[in-house]
């Protein structure tokens, strides 16, 4: 039986897996020829979120807008290294 594992681990899991997916799909943006496999495994969906405004009276900042860039090469990634994971711990 699998012990349950702190959200810390879910979310190192999720950080991993989208780094290799964006390097894997810059990667393959380099050097695949222009073809129907290099559209659909690159191609990217993003989400925005932002501008974010605080006014603490001392300090006053805004923050974004921030966007997350989604493909299917990071899915895939964020899959293996969830598949590797659990299988090491």
């Amino acid at each position: 039986m699998a012990s349950p594992h702190r959200p810390g681990f879910y979310l190192g899991i999720l950080i991993a897996g989208f780094i290799a997916g964006g390097a894997l799909t810059a990667l393959l943006r380099q050097t695949l020829p222009e073809s129907a496999a290099r559209t659909f495994f690159t191609s990217t969906w993003t989400a925005n979120f932002g501008p974010v405004s605080a006014d603490l009276l001392v300090v006053n900042f805004t923050l974004g807008p921030v966007g997350l860039h989604v493909s299917l090469l990071s899915l895939i990634c964020v899959l293996v290294a969830y598949l590797i994971a659990r299988s090491i711990f």
